[in-house]
C-alpha cells in the first residue's frame, strides 16, 4: 500500500515531515533533520523504517537532479531595530 507524500524536497519553507518524533523541515536550500525516531526489530520498525527510506531517497533525488555548489555560501544575517523597546 503506497500512501502520496507531499514533502517535495527544497519546494519551500512550510513543509514538515513526521516519522516518530524525527522531523524533517523543508526549505529552499536545506533540508533540517532534527528529533529521534525508533526503528525496532519487528513489522511497526519496519513500516517506520521504509517511510523514512522513501523520504530520504526523495532528498538525494532532488540534490541529484541539481547542479550543486562546493558549499553553500553562509546566509545573509540583517540586524533590525527592535520595535519593542
Amino acid at each position: 500500500m503506497s500512501r502520496k507524500n507531499k514533502f517535495t524536497p527544497f519546494a519551500n519553507e512550510a513543509d514538515v515531515f513526521e516519522i516518530g518524533n524525527l522531523m524533517l523541515e523543508n526549505r529552499l536550500d536545506r533540508i533540517t533533520i532534527s528529533g529521534d525516531v525508533d526503528l525496532t526489530a519487528d513489522q511497526a520498525g519496519l513500516a517506520l523504517a521504509r517511510r523514512l527510506h522513501a523520504q530520504l531517497g526523495a532528498v538525494v533525488e532532488a540534490l541529484e537532479a541539481r547542479e550543486l555548489p562546493a558549499r553553500l555560501p553562509p546566509p545573509d544575517v540583517e540586524t533590525v531595530d527592535n520595535p519593542f523597546a
